[in-house]
């Protein structure tokens, strides 16, 4: 379900033109489809760094490996030349950038984050099953051809080691324009687009009123899956008091354009709505002629009423450019054709995949909605806004009226439990997908979250050495 640059050159007169770029999203329920996307940060194996015939000889163990050379470029191409008629280039100003399904593959993609995280947008898929599948046939891929290279792979939501200094820059042209950008509006941006990795459910949605039901759920229970998911502890060698970083991160890196946008929530919210918050996010880019214009901080409410503004002098705005420019906006539930649950730590294998069964156990059966909705209606959003920055440091320990938030969880879990259960679908096991919430299961029950375990490793068995964190995590 991954978004490309768009090419409807149509020009933009109306908000109306805009809702309907989100209405064409509209699908029966028999289309509904599961997206999962996951990040994860390559760096060198330390036995390949002392032999000499290694492509890594003489780099730091555990350090990130550059684009090129021997780095993220020839995963890349390696992975292209191992299976060409799954994988055709992206190329950007003649550089590989990422790699484009087709056939067997047809519908998912491989890309770079800013600093090289090494990304998989899922193919739309039917069921959880073939989620797990998907995840676990892309790491077969990954594996052989990274230790070939001499690099490992770990899904993590923040750096354990790394400074910004430390990191590489991939040659991606939109994100020259926001490494200059983000320091303007956020302390905090370059650590997001260098150092974090997350994981992503992209669902869809039948009507503009499914659509509004699903995005007032799951955006005021985005910080309750931040606390489920919190696998980000360490920052720079050393445990830093917070269990999500990433989350904290988010907080500080450009509110303009991410967090929990008000209007969700506002009575009359729906396609329109978006649109015109969407017209107030300060752009990034626009595209001519195949090459990337720089017009960060310009407004495209100002560019679409005609007003004169320095780099859109002599272009007029496009359905095209309203769709790149919704790729810009981070909210923690991002509106596109389908929705986006963007409230996640990268992590393990099997709570990647239990990230995508909480959500669709949530939005995608009528009752399952209807509870969750009720659930959220207990208290007003401001409740939810609030605890988005508080569970970054507590995770599932946050106070949540006479509990904690690990109460509200099991209620979410239970009501994603009951949604799976009557989806139905089962695999050539007879396993029903309600099977993929076990981890979240056990961590509503009381179990420590992924940080928690890796503080336990650190001052237990590690013994203080962050590295050890890499292998234990390795993909």
């Amino acid at each position: 379900m991954s978004h490309a640059d768009a090419h409807d050159d149509t020009p933009v007169r109306s908000v109306f033109q805009l809702a309907e770029v989100f209405a064409k999203g509209c699908k029966p329920r028999d289309s509904w489809r599961i997206g999962t996307e996951h990040e994860k940060f390559g760096w060198v194996r330390p036995e390949a760094t002392a032999n000499g015939t290694n492509p890594q000889a003489g780099r730091a163990p555990y350090s990130t490996p550059p684009y090129s050379p021997n780095g993220i470029e020839n995963m890349l191409n390696g992975l292209q030349e191992v299976e060409p008629d799954d994988w055709q280039p992206i190329l950007d100003e003649g550089k590989i950038i990422g790699l484009k399904g087709i056939e067997e593959a047809a519908g998912s993609g491989i890309s770079l984050e800013p600093a090289g995280q090494f990304e998989l947008s899922g193919a739309p898929l039917r069921t959880l099953h073939e989620t797990a599948e998907e995840l676990a046939a892309h790491f077969e891929s990954v594996r052989p051809l990274a230790r070939k290279l001499g690099l490992g792979f770990s899904p993590l939501g923040f750096h354990p080691t790394a400074t910004r200094a430390d990191l590489p820059w991939m040659p991606k042209s939109r994100y020259a324009i926001m490494r200059d950008y983000m320091p303007k509006v956020g302390k905090l941006g370059l650590d997001m687009m260098q150092r974090t990795c997350t994981v992503q459910v992209n669902l869809d949605f039948g009507s503009e009123q499914d659509m509004v039901r699903k995005m007032q759920v799951s955006l005021a229970l985005q910080p309750v899956a931040t606390a489920l998911f919190a696998n980000s502890p360490f920052v720079e060698g050393k445990p830093n008091n917070y269990l999500s970083n990433r989350a904290r991160v988010w907080t500080d890196t450009d509110n303009a354009r991410s967090g929990m946008p008000a209007c969700v929530f506002e009575e009359g919210f729906g396609f329109e709505r978006y649109a015109e918050w969407m017209l107030d996010v300060p752009m990034y880019f626009i595209i001519r002629d195949g090459k990337m214009r720089d017009v960060s901080g310009r407004s495209f409410r100002a560019w679409m009423n005609g007003d004169r503004q320095d780099g859109l002098e002599d272009v007029t705005p496009t359905l095209a450019d309203f769709e790149n420019h919704i790729s810009t906006a981070f909210p923690d539930v991002r509106l596109k054709q389908f929705l986006e649950m963007r409230g996640a730590d990268a992590g393990s294998a099997e709570m990647m995949v239990a990230q995508s069964a909480l959500w669709v156990g949530l939005l995608y059966d009528d009752a399952a909605l209807e509870a969750a909705y009720e659930l959220v209606r207990e208290r007003p959003w401001e409740d939810y806004a609030k605890l988005r920055a508080l569970v970054p440091s507590q995770a599932l320990n946050t106070p949540w009226g006479d509990g904690t938030v690990r109460d509200l969880a099991a209620q979410m879990i239970g009501i994603a439990m009951d949604g799976l259960q009557a989806r139905n679908f089962v695999d050539e096991n007879e396993r029903e997908e309600w099977v993929y919430l076990a981890p979240l299961t056990a961590l509503a029950a009381g179990a420590p979250t992924q940080a928690e375990r890796w503080l336990d490793r650190y001052y237990g068995a590690w013994m203080g050495d962050i590295t050890r964190i890499f292998g234990e995590s390795e993909i």
